[in-house]
């Protein structure tokens, strides 16, 4: 299937991606979203909730028998070795359900742009992947701000999350399209109007 019109949404932790995701949805753009499709692929009886089992014990499934992802998120934001074996296991199985949901929306709505948002795209190596790359970008300290209030993290904790992922300056400089969601939602809605007008997609 052709790249063109898929289109990589991503950014940092608490930039604002799913705010800009609701906005290209609003105007008919496809959203494919590698946060759901992460949840799904892990829901009990799947092959990928197993493994995460066997490799990390009973304590990180809940009393209803779903995976506790905070329980896990403590565990693995607190090793880099851990975090990446995590990675290993759940990745194959959410790398492969974009490529088909993506086909999908694409054969579905020719002529509209398909989003697929993902946090972690460039860590992932996904750029070739895409048309163009957007950024939601937001400064570091803003982040830090937003995901402490937004998760109830205490500063070390919401810094230690955001070290998972690559600095948002580093995404800035790969990134083909940046959304500064920095200011306020007008700001951000002005941008995607423009983005969308230049693309020329219809609605």
């Amino acid at each position: 299937m052709s790249n063109a019109g898929r289109i990589g949404l991503t950014g940092g932790i608490a930039c604002g991606k799913s705010t800009v995701a609701a906005m290209l949805a609003a105007r008919g753009a496809r959203i494919v979203d590698a946060d759901r499709i992460a949840r799904d692929v892990v829901e009990p009886g799947k092959p990928a909730f197993r493994r995460v089992v066997e490799r990390f014990g009973q304590a990180v499934v809940g009393p209803d028998g779903v995976l506790d992802r905070k329980a896990l998120g403590r565990i693995v934001f607190a090793d880099e070795q851990k975090r990446r074996e995590l990675e290993s296991i759940v990745h194959p199985f959410i790398l492969q359900e974009i490529e088909y949901q993506s086909e999908i929306a694409q054969s579905e709505t020719p002529g509209l742009p398909v989003i697929v948002d993902v946090p972690l795209l460039f860590e992932l190596g996904m750029k070739d992947r895409f048309e163009e790359v957007v950024l939601v970008y937001a400064p570091e300290h803003i982040q830090l701000q937003r995901l402490m209030r937004r998760d109830g993290l205490d500063a070390e904790e919401a810094r230690r999350r955001l070290a998972a992922q690559w600095p948002i300056e580093r995404k800035r400089l790969l990134a083909d399209v940046v959304i500064d969601n920095s200011g306020t939602l007008t700001d951000t809605e002005r941008q995607v109007e423009a983005y969308w007008r230049k693309k020329g997609w219809t609605r």
